[in-house]
């Protein structure tokens, strides 16, 4: 039976094809209707009904999620695509698709992905982290997504900068109510931000690693702060977690140089004499959300 995966995005729904062995059998990707619930499981069904006729089989179905579902009431919530919020999605997809479903939060399914076939396969415990748009985090131990009675483990983002330095108290205001989240720094616009505000320079994280790399040292101090916050913010969750691998996705995991940089300054922050922790890549890239989606379904 095929496994189908459904990355429920602001923007894109994608569905995914996964045989047994993890191949990857069949992709769609389609635009999310812009604020419409109805609108958004019938994208999902209509996914789904063209996967099994193209595929000519019935398919269990998983899917990563803004958010999560509310333990208390089972509804979403904390969802950045608002129309779910308050919403039973489950219920609901389950009804229009016939069948049960298995929902997560989307960076679980990262991690579940990369947990099961990909950079961190074989590890007894990962952390996935997704440093894009926001600060997303996944923990998925021996190959089960960890979810906890409140349904946000590995909500990290959300965490206050350890170790803060002069300067960074009480740090950016986050869309959360409160100041200096480890979102607010170690994002994408978290960095973009804090580099116009400090050296008054308007460049994309990857810009700004390529003129350091040049020699300018205006952008090497810049990604050396960053650096230093994120193995500041990874280091606690080593101190907590003690996971065997981490693994990095969304746009600024494409940094090559975080991954010899941030363990050489965790080590200061770790309360051990050695940390055998990896920071990885990525295997799967922007595929690895839908694919942890498809794994839903894989014991």
């Amino acid at each position: 039976m095929a496994h189908f995966g459904i990355d429920l995005g602001g923007s894109k729904i994608e569905l995914i094809a996964l045989g047994e062995d993890g191949s990857e059998r069949w992709r769609k990707r389609v635009p999310t209707p812009q604020g419409s619930y109805a609108g958004t499981l019938e994208a999902m069904a209509a996914l789904v009904a063209e996967a099994e006729q193209v595929l000519g089989e019935r398919g269990s179905v998983g899917i990563g999620t803004p958010g999560a579902i509310s333990p208390a009431s089972g509804l979403m919530k904390n969802s950045n695509s608002v129309c779910l919020n308050g919403r039973p999605l489950k219920q609901d997809i389950e009804a229009l698709l016939d069948r049960p479903v298995r929902i997560a939060n989307d960076a679980n399914c990262f991690a579940l992905s990369e947990a099961t076939d990909g950079a961190a396969a074989g590890a007894a415990v990962v952390f996935g982290v997704i440093l894009g748009t926001g600060c997303g985090g996944g923990v998925v131990v021996r190959g089960q997504v960890l979810t906890g009675p409140n349904a946000i483990a590995g909500e990290w983002g959300h965490n206050p900068l350890p170790w803060p330095r002069a300067g960074e108290l009480p740090g950016p205001a986050c869309y959360c109510g409160k100041h200096g989240c480890l979102e607010t720094w170690l994002s994408g616009p978290g960095l973009s931000r804090e580099v116009q505000r400090v050296d008054g320079l308007d460049l994309a994280p990857a810009e700004l690693a390529r003129q350091a790399a040049a020699g300018d040292a205006v952008c090497e101090a810049a990604l050396a702060r960053y650096e230093d916050r994120l193995a500041r913010g990874l280091a606690q969750v080593i101190n907590v977690l003690d996971p065997e691998v981490i693994v990095l996705g969304g746009g600024l995991s494409n940094l090559a140089r975080l991954y010899a940089n941030v363990p050489r300054r965790w080590g200061a922050y770790v309360f051990s004499d050695a940390v055998h922790t990896r920071l990885l890549p990525a295997r799967y890239g922007d595929s690895s959300g839908v694919r942890g989606a498809a794994w839903l379904w894989n014991d």
